[in-house]
């Protein structure tokens, strides 16, 4: 592989179609041999994030540097980044291993030397013995690995990967995480990885990037994000399904009790809340268990779906909130239930946050 940078920056990029702003001063540093993940739902600027890295498109203002060296005023293929896209872009009348050699060819490189490094990726990616077949010929996985194969046959500094799982099924997803996540170990690679999948990111990622309609709310380790999320979106889109409207009713250093419906409960205090304020209860729903105890809630069973070991529950509140719970217990439409949640497991935020606004 070519020699890694140590850093890259990337100083208040931003990004603006007319008169919308897909990204906001986006401000981020990426050390050399890092996995990072930008997360967050469509449209929330990750591919416009990755897109300007790639030099696709042209910044509106900011700059990116490496190593202390601009280098968004390069054209893509002088960036000396490789890219992964979602839907593959092979070309169908070329062999696989023509379509790994295509860059080296553009780039003039000599023939023997196309033919090792190709037969080098190929053999990286398990897929030596596919050589000679066609796009077409392949499973959808094979052709990702093929997609992959034709990035980092380039030797690329920087690999940016666009949602490169969302067009395989779940067995295939799973197994393609772990083929990328060797290849970035193995090849001492530095990643950029657009997913809108939490769990994915977490799987993958030494650092997360969370955005929200084009802004960062939180950056972080996968476990800083998922424990310790910033606000009540990140909150929301790390697992936190269940969000009850509550009244703050005391405040003792971290510890806050709200009233929640006809319910008392404790949590940790997110948003620096005072007594009075407007609240929301943030729960995932592996914490709440069926059963009494403290920090309890009184609800209706209204939905129950078999997971195997496990059923997803959707319950429903005396205010009509809905609350959803995984449970081995065995619970039925109907069945009045008291569930329960560990205090250190239930975040309290403010009420409401304008979109793009950290807590």
């Amino acid at each position: 592989m070519s020699e890694n940078f140590a850093e890259l920056r990337i100083e208040r990029v931003r990004r603006e179609f007319g008169d919308h702003v897909a990204l906001a001063e986006l401000e981020l540093t990426i050390k050399g041999g890092e996995f990072v993940a930008l997360l967050g739902p469509s449209g929330c600027g990750k591919s416009t994030a990755l897109n300007c890295l790639a030099g696709l498109l042209p910044l509106s203002g900011g700059q990116i540097l490496v190593d202390g060296k601009r280098i968004d005023t390069l054209p893509p293929e002088r960036r000396g980044f490789g890219m992964v896209f979602q839907n593959y872009a092979l070309f169908p009348h070329m062999s696989v291993h023509r379509n790994v050699a295509f860059g080296l060819s553009m780039r003039g490189i000599g023939r023997a030397e196309r033919t090792r490094r190709a037969d080098e990726a190929l053999r990286l990616v398990r897929l030596s013995d596919h050589a000679h077949k066609f796009p077409a010929q392949l499973s959808g996985g094979q052709q990702q690995r093929v997609a992959i194969a034709r990035a980092i046959v380039l030797e690329p500094r920087l690999v940016l990967m666009d949602e490169p799982l969302s067009n395989l099924d779940a067995a295939l997803r799973l197994e393609m995480r772990t083929e990328i996540r060797r290849l970035h170990q193995s090849l001492g690679l530095t990643t950029v990885y657009v997913t809108h999948d939490q769990e994915e990111a977490l799987a993958l990622a030494d650092r997360l990037v969370v955005l929200r309609d084009g802004v960062v709310q939180q950056v972080g380790s996968p476990e800083e994000v998922y424990a310790h999320p910033a606000n009540r979106y990140v909150a929301g889109f790390m697992g936190y399904r269940n969000m009850i409207p509550a009244t703050v009713s005391d405040v003792d250093e971290e510890v806050v009790t709200v009233a929640a419906g006809r319910s008392v409960l404790h949590g940790v205090n997110r948003d620096g809340l005072t007594a009075g304020s407007a609240a929301v209860v943030a729960m995932r729903p592996s914490d709440v268990t069926v059963g009494e105890g403290e920090n309890a809630l009184r609800a209706e069973v209204e939905i129950v779906e078999y997971h195997g070991r496990e059923q997803a529950v959707q319950a429903r509140l005396p205010d009509g909130t809905a609350l959803h719970v995984r449970t081995g217990s065995r619970l039925a439409p109907g069945d009045t239930v008291s569930l329960t949640v560990p205090a250190d497991r239930v975040l309290v935020f403010a009420e409401e946050h304008p979109p793009g606004e950290e807590s």
